[in-house]
């Protein structure tokens, strides 16, 4: 019988659905916090139920000589060893969408709090101050409220917020046209978004592309008296730039759960006029917390008693007897999304996977999730083989596979073509013998290329001269090249360059790459 320990609190109820799965349980909530004593213990046990509580280290999963799963009891796996446990063979799960109708509730919450001045009006009330007219608050009926991010949780906010009466303009790089009309909310670009909302809410992960989306210049363009809620990462807000605009007035008011550092004490936000602050209390719900802890108890059972992996941030949902056939054609696959994915900006309307020769006969599932994460990860970041079909749904992406024989010279071949509002971009790949995984072709040009971490993609005129003008440029900006890929479609058309490099491009560097003359494109891309 596997044995499962429960180092966080959990709820009884989790603990009955191991018993009754089969699995013999020892619930031990403060063992977390110990870490000699969890130590000490945790060879004996064949899954690991956690909160945020229990850091799950190297030096932990070294002494986890039996130990087969770990399972976090919601989104976060910041306390786990991700890289540690898959050398090991240990997956790790989360789940991911447990918490998503408590962190729109709270945003909605945190935005009518806002709008009324309701902590403020209350302090003053408690020390008997009486100051009816110094709380002059706004509607929020007819007031057009802008989602910045119309995901799970932003389309969650959008149906609350249009239950009072709210208009609701959407900025999202993968929001189709479509999927914006099944939410009812209107997809805007971001300037628009800034000059027409009333009131702002993030529903976006921290990535490079959203860091300080809330920026000072972006605050110059929004409304006077702007309102803004965030409820999704510290770090999408600018906050010295928010506190200015608070004290100026140029913002409202501004309510905040999270922080770019957290815990976040002695805040200089806390001091700025307006502003309400709550302790990342997003999915602090009874019921969520419930939710995330019957959903852990359930897959983690799921695993140890019949081998099916739900929700798995480090392995595809396969066979221990395909994953090593298989495995080679994930990464490709992966590989190929994040190709495409990097290089699209507009939003996606549909994802086409082609299956030729002998790997259209394997188990593509995990070769399309695999597909689908690559091309999502760049704009979404936290996205895995098993959230990305939901996500891609979620944002009205049309998904396409085909399977078929043999057709050219490639005994198996995958080609990945991404539908976006402005183009249609493909690129194919193979793998070798050996397991070597490789792209073959991009937009129709054949270009035969070993992927590494970082590497540069150019699109540009085939005229004479240009590869010297490049690899002097190059050269002079300190970049050193590892190999050069070249394609054509034919002769004085369209050209690809492919380079690998040692380090990733700047910003400024890539911008006089893209200056170079004869040069149509230029993208700094990382594997």
């Amino acid at each position: 019988m596997p044995k499962v320990l429960v180092s966080d609190k959990l709820s009884p109820t989790a603990v009955e659905i191991f018993k009754q799965n089969g699995v013999e349980v020892d619930y031990l909530p403060d063992v977390g916090k110990d870490k000699e004593k969890l130590l000490e213990i945790i060879g004996n046990y064949d899954g690991l139920a956690i909160r945020s509580a229990t850091k799950v280290t190297q030096k932990i999963i070294d002494a986890a000589t039996n130990l087969k799963v770990v399972g976090r009891a919601g989104i976060g796996v910041d306390n786990v060893d991700i890289p540690a446990a898959t050398a090991k063979g240990i997956i790790v799960m989360n789940t991911p969408f447990g918490n998503s109708i408590t962190t729109a509730e709270h945003a909605i919450t945190m935005m009518l709090a806002l709008a009324r001045q309701i902590p403020e009006a209350d302090a003053s009330t408690r020390s008997s101050k009486w100051e009816k007219s110094r709380f002059m608050g706004v509607e929020v009926t007819a007031k057009t409220l802008g989602l910045i991010g119309a995901g799970n949780i932003g389309s969650i906010v959008a149906d609350r917020a249009q239950g009072l009466r709210m208009k609701v303009i959407a900025f999202d790089p993968f929001l189709t046209p479509e999927r914006a009309q099944e939410i009812g909310v209107e997809k805007v670009e971001l300037d628009d978004l800034l000059a027409r909302s009333d009131f702002i809410t993030l529903h976006t992960p921290l990535l490079d592309a959203t860091r300080n989306i809330i920026s000072k210049e972006a605050i110059t363009k929004m409304k006077d008296g702007v309102r803004i809620i965030n409820c999704a990462r510290g770090g999408l807000i600018d906050e010295e730039a928010l506190k200015d605009a608070l004290e100026s007035g140029k913002i409202a008011g501004a309510a905040l759960d999270v922080y770019a550092t957290e815990p976040a004490k002695d805040h200089p936000i806390f001091n700025a006029p307006n502003v309400i602050c709550t302790p990342h209390l997003g999915a602090s719900t009874s019921e969520a917390q419930e939710n995330v802890a019957l959903q852990v108890a359930q897959q983690i059972s799921a695993y140890l008693m019949s081998g099916e992996i739900t929700n798995a941030l480090n392995f595809p949902s396969i066979s221990a007897e395909e994953a090593p056939r298989l495995t080679p054609f994930v990464t490709l696959s992966e590989m190929l999304g994040s190709f495409a994915g990097q290089l699209t900006q507009t939003a996606i309307t549909g994802i086409r996977i082609e299956y030729e020769g002998d790997v259209a006969d394997l188990n593509t599932k995990p070769m399309t999730a695999a597909a689908i994460t690559g091309v999502l990860k760049p704009l979404l970041g936290d996205v895995n083989m098993v959230s990305a079909p939901v996500l891609a749904k979620d944002r009205g992406i049309k998904i396409e596979t085909v399977n078929r024989e043999q057709e050219g010279a490639y005994e198996n071949y995958i080609r990945l073509t991404i539908t976006s509002e402005t183009q249609t971009r493909s690129v194919a790949g193979t793998v070798f013998a050996g397991g070597s995984p490789r792209i073959i072709q991009v937009k129709g040009i054949n270009i035969e290329v070993d992927v590494t971490p970082n590497m540069l993609y150019i699109t540009n005129k085939d005229k004479p001269g240009f590869i010297g003008r490049l690899g002097s440029l190059l050269g002079d900006l300190g970049v050193n090249i590892a190999s050069f890929s070249l394609g054509r479609e034919e002769q004085g058309g369209d050209a690809i360059s492919l380079i690998s490099i040692d380090a990733n491009l700047s910003d400024e560097q890539i911008k006089k790459v893209a200056e170079l003359e004869g040069v149509i494109q230029a993208k700094a891309l990382s594997f």
